[in-house]
């Protein structure tokens, strides 16, 4: 992961007056390189693959990756250098309190390259006039691409990319323009920069942003480097970072609640606001207003106020962060104000939940294909989330209440939508399993020595014993991936979804780096390692490293054209099998009738219109990144977007006839019904909605007049088309179960 990308959006959050003081000294990060060396070769899972001292080239290989990902800044004769300077001795360098030497004279190459390209691309940018009539194309990725030979080579891969930039930007506002001009609306971009100087500034952001380093940044991208060579989960976190993926755990920030995104021209923008977070309770801060300084501990001093013009984001929300109940100054233009005029807004901190990352719960009752009532469930889980330090916020907490209240409800079938669930902590896959079947392995663990650990669910009976859907995508990874493959391999749920989950079966310690280093070293800010200890297995011996989850019911899927997937990520480890755990007996798979399922689900999905445009889209994409090339053409630019528009106008026009008798038919047909974790606190229950009319936004968004132009109908009834394919095949799991039931055929104790 490239971590020079600076993120579109950022949350502010919390940085304690503790964590402040520790931030005020810098360790030594030579020392820092050294032990987190040795650690790597006493603790990483597959460190007998390699000698750690044959690494050497790797770091810098994946260093340069890091750095410069296109391959448009160092040149071939930069990474000579660096080879024969460093190459195979980085290793010896890390383990001989050396390595930042290197770490900084490539970082400061790299700083030398960039201001003579944006340097070039203001020149080309103010001085030529591009010839958008030429057959030339542009190679989409240069990832695999030779670095370039020499600066001129350099130059000219330069040139066209600023040239494919500056075509981009005229159309889309060519397409903006044409799209409001077809709805009768005004154009959102009439009052834009012209597309030059906003590439212009564009590139100078980004300067800024490579430029705005300190040692500690610079040691957190080679150090990230260095660690990511062993795989790609294992990382290498600065105080900062951890402080943040704590939070990120815990679903609960301390600050004033609001979403930040930079602007090209310097200022960090408010695009959101969480409702009755500290900044919405406030008052004074608006949507669209534009942040241009930051008073952290709000002394009123002038000369405190940091000037966060050409910032990076997660800059600035370390400035906003702090303790809870302390004050933060911001200096902002306020929207819709004459150019130039600010305002100074004081704002209390406060706890923030983030409400959308939380479990959340549905009923939907309907009829089933035999006439009879059904009541469907779905629990939606974002992430295995947890608080490890006070343990106050535990998913699987929130899980067990919503399915008790839908127990409570008698649901006939449950859902589980764990789709973009990334993963989180292994415990609560462990407990959560339980929830559903009877005590059996739910994980195998195999660590550096080869030892193998299972564990199992807690539970002796299921909370719920039901027919059950696991619904899975390509970013549904690691603790996802256990909690799918346990019940897959206990055949007590049908797993459905795309292809395959992302295949993350490696497991990650965090270890305090400062508590390896000698006593009278500084130890502030030495950061954390993130190292893979352990992999896991399913009970039935697969791992799930690269393979992933397979669903019995696969649906076609868009990412069956993209590189998504730990297969694609450099240095992933391997896929392998292990023994099956002891004592594992699964269900009988019969009793699922996955084959029946398949049938009737295959047949709706060769009839879905939106499948077979899934399908026509993923034929497309596959063939332009086979191609891997973007022409610099205007005409041919501008019939390639006019057939996609035709593609898209079509489509609409199609989906809103169906979506509108889709909707009618589903507000005849079904009743739904809400379940949050708000509604169980205040004893509200299940709430009876509208979908056409129920928002599950916990924030108040700015208005993105150019995104209103897409005139794309919302899925009927907010049911997009997986989701509504999962339904369809619980809805037949319950039938056929009933029936089987009521045959004699399916005895109540066999049953899901």
């Amino acid at each position: 992961m490239n971590r020079l990308r600076f993120r579109s959006a950022t949350l502010a959050a919390v940085l304690s007056a503790s964590t402040l003081a520790a931030c005020a000294q810098q360790a030594d990060f030579n020392e820092v390189g050294r032990q987190m060396a040795i650690m790597l070769q006493n603790s990483h899972f597959d460190r007998s693959s390699q000698p750690f001292k044959n690494l050497g080239d790797d770091f810098l290989e994946t260093y340069l990756r890091d750095l410069d990902y296109g391959r448009v800044y160092f040149t071939q004769a930069d990474v000579t250098r660096f080879e024969k300077a460093y190459g195979e001795r980085l290793s010896d360098m890390l383990l001989q309190q050396d390595s930042m030497r290197a770490a900084k004279d490539i970082y400061s190459t790299f700083v030398k390259r960039v201001e003579t390209r944006v340097a070039e691309a203001k020149r080309m940018l103010k001085d030529e006039e591009f010839d958008f009539t030429k057959k030339e194309e542009v190679m989409r990725s240069r990832k695999e691409a030779p670095w370039p030979k020499d600066e001129a080579e350099a130059t000219a891969i330069w040139r066209k990319q600023i040239k494919e930039a500056l075509l981009s930007e005229r159309l889309r506002r060519e397409m903006v323009a044409k799209l409001a001009e077809d709805q009768g609306k005004e154009n959102p971009l009439k009052e834009e920069r012209e597309p030059r100087e906003r590439l212009e500034l564009r590139y100078e952001r980004f300067l800024h942003s490579v430029k705005d380093v300190e040692d500690d940044d610079i040691a957190e991208y080679f150090l990230s480097a260095v660690a990511q060579t062993f795989d790609p989960h294992t990382d290498y976190m600065s105080f900062k970072q951890m402080e943040r993926f704590k939070d990120g755990m815990r679903n609960q920030l301390v600050g004033i609640g609001a979403l930040l995104q930079a602007e090209e021209d310097g200022a960090t923008k408010i695009m959101g606001i969480i409702l009755n977070g500290p900044a919405d309770r406030a008052g004074q801060l608006k949507l669209n207003d534009r942040i241009v300084g930051v008073d952290s501990l709000n002394t009123g001093n002038p000369e405190d106020m940091v000037d966060i013009m050409f910032m990076k984001i997660d800059k600035v929300v370390d400035l906003i962060r702090g303790a809870e109940n302390t004050e933060v100054r911001l200096k902002v233009e306020p929207a819709g104000a004459p150019s130039g005029e600010t305002a100074l807004l004081v704002i209390e901190r406060g706890k923030v939940e983030l409400k959308d990352a939380q479990t959340s719960a549905e009923i939907i009752e309907h009829q089933g294909s035999d006439g009879e009532p059904q009541k469907l469930g779905i629990i939606t889980l974002p992430s295995f989330y947890a608080d490890f330090d006070a343990g106050e916020t535990r998913c699987s907490v929130d899980v067990e209440l919503m399915l008790k209240r839908l127990k409570e409800e008698q649901i006939d079938g449950l859902v589980f939508d764990l789709r973009n669930n990334g993963g989180g902590a292994l415990e609560e896959v462990r407990r959560m399993t339980g929830f559903f079947t009877r005590r059996l392995p739910v994980v195998q663990v195999k660590n550096t020595l080869g030892q193998i650990q299972v564990k199992e669910s807690d539970n002796r009976r299921p909370i719920y014993d039901g027919p059950l859907l696991i619904l899975t995508d390509k970013s549904s990874a690691s603790a996802t991936e256990i909690l799918a493959g346990a019940l897959q391999d206990d055949n007590r749920a049908v797993v459905i979804g795309e292809a395959s989950s992302f295949g993350k079966g490696t497991v990650q310690q965090p270890m305090d780096i400062g508590r390896q280093m000698p006593f009278f070293a500084d130890r502030n800010r030495a950061g954390t390692l993130k190292v893979t200890i352990q992999k896991f297995y399913r009970p039935s011996g697969s791992s799930t490293q690269n393979k992933g989850v397979v669903p019995d019911i696969i649906l076609p899927s868009l990412t069956d054209a993209l590189e998504v997937g730990e297969g694609y990520l450099d240095h992933a480890l391997d896929h392998d099998i292990i023994r099956p755990a002891p004592g594992f007996e699964p269900l009988s798979k019969a009793n699922l009738f996955i084959p029946r399922l398949k049938e009737l689900s295959n047949e709706r999905v060769g009839k879905s219109k939106d499948f077979s445009y899934v399908i026509e889209d993923v034929t497309k994409a596959r063939a332009r990144l086979r191609e891997n090339k973007v022409s610099l053409n205007i005409e041919e630019r501008r019939e390639e977007l006019a057939e996609a528009d035709v593609t898209q106008s079509d489509r609409n026009k199609e989906r809103r006839e169906r979506f509108t008798k889709m909707v009618k038919s589903d507000a005849e047909k079904m009743k739904f019904f809400k379940l949050s974790l708000d509604d169980l606190e205040d004893g509200k229950g299940l709430r009876e909605v509208d979908p056409s009319e129920e928002s599950e936004d916990y924030m108040r968004r700015a208005k993105d007049k150019t995104a209103e132009l897409d005139d794309t109908p919302e899925w009927p009834s907010k049911l997009d088309p997986y989701k509504r394919e999962a339904l369809n095949v619980l809805s037949d799991l319950v039938d056929i179960t009933r029936n089987a039931r009521m045959a004699g055929l399916l005895k109540k104790s066999e049953t899901h």
